[in-house]
């Protein structure tokens, strides 16, 4: 997979994790998602390296702000789900 693709998959399970508009379950908060992601990177099913710079660059807080409510917004200390701690 590409370096692009591997990006996208991040992405796009952070909007499926954190969806408020899916009639069958409720949106995850920021640090519910987080969590899970981090599950994801370390049995491998997404990238380690891509995977760390999503919270590190502050992205997901700048996806939230803009699509998340503000219920979902939590606080999320991102230190304990990065590979190098």
């Amino acid at each position: 997979m590409s370096p692009v693709a591997r990006m996208m998959a991040i992405a796009n399970i952070f909007e499926a994790l954190t969806a408020r508009d899916h009639p069958y379950k409720k949106g995850k908060t920021l640090s519910e998602a987080i969590r899970i992601m981090s599950s994801m990177r370390n049995d491998r099913h997404i990238d380690a390296e891509l995977f760390d710079l999503f919270p590190r660059s502050g992205v997901y807080l700048e996806y939230a702000y803009r699509h998340m409510t503000p219920e979902q917004i939590d606080a999320v200390d991102i230190e304990p789900y990065l590979t190098d701690n």
